[in-house]
């Protein structure tokens, strides 16, 4: 986590991300969710959590939410039993899954059906992490139905820290520094900069 830039996000309590960083949580089976806009770090939090759970020696599976119910209607669209039982105890037999980027596609109800199974499965079991760039109340768009969505928080906020990473994407905001910087050192920017300044007579001697 050293290289994450807290000051961006004023809000989120950097002390509790450290603590987080020690992964007891992961022993306690507990589940931390991420929540916030696109581009403000919710993948790099994910991801450091996860290198430091992975020095601590516990297992770890990182997967985005769109490419694991790809994974799970693939198994499943292909009657491959077999394939479809190994992914699940995979997935239940690691002691953190990260699922990112959940909310960014909207679920067909096979796909949330295959998506609530594994985390249901994981519940007091193992350790789970979700980033998403929906507030709770918005997850039934992703999940269609408010009877699953309801059933899948009462899971995951049973034992939850929610990270809260609202602010403006690094992204954007890297992109306007590029851009600001490239216009000071263009040529046109410098002469009107020069046409700005006083003109001064040259002196005589």
């Amino acid at each position: 986590m050293d290289s994450f830039d807290f000051k961006a996000l004023p809000k989120l309590n950097k002390m509790q991300v450290l603590e987080l960083a020690r992964c007891e949580w992961v022993g306690r089976r507990e589940t931390v969710i991420a929540l916030g806009p696109s581009g403000t770090g919710k993948t790099h939090v994910a991801l450091g959590l996860g290198l430091a759970a992975c020095r601590k020696g516990l297992s770890v599976s990182f997967i985005t939410a769109a490419a694991l119910v790809n994974e799970l209607m693939e198994a499943r669209d292909e009657r491959r039993l077999l394939r479809l039982l190994r992914l699940q105890r995979q997935l239940a037999g690691v002691k953190l899954l990260i699922i990112d980027e959940l909310g960014f596609v909207p679920l067909s109800k096979t796909g949330a059906d295959l998506l609530f199974e594994p985390i249901s499965q994981r519940y007091e079991r193992g350790s789970t992490m979700i980033t998403s760039n929906l507030p709770f109340d918005e997850w039934t768009e992703t999940f269609g139905t408010e009877r699953l969505t309801g059933a899948l928080l009462d899971r995951l906020t049973h034992h939850v820290t929610i990270l809260e990473m609202n602010g403006e994407s690094y992204r954007l905001g890297h992109s306007r520094a590029r851009k600001a910087d490239a216009a000071t050192r263009s040529p046109v920017a410098g002469l009107a900069l020069r046409a700005k300044a006083p003109w001064h007579a040259p002196a005589i001697w």
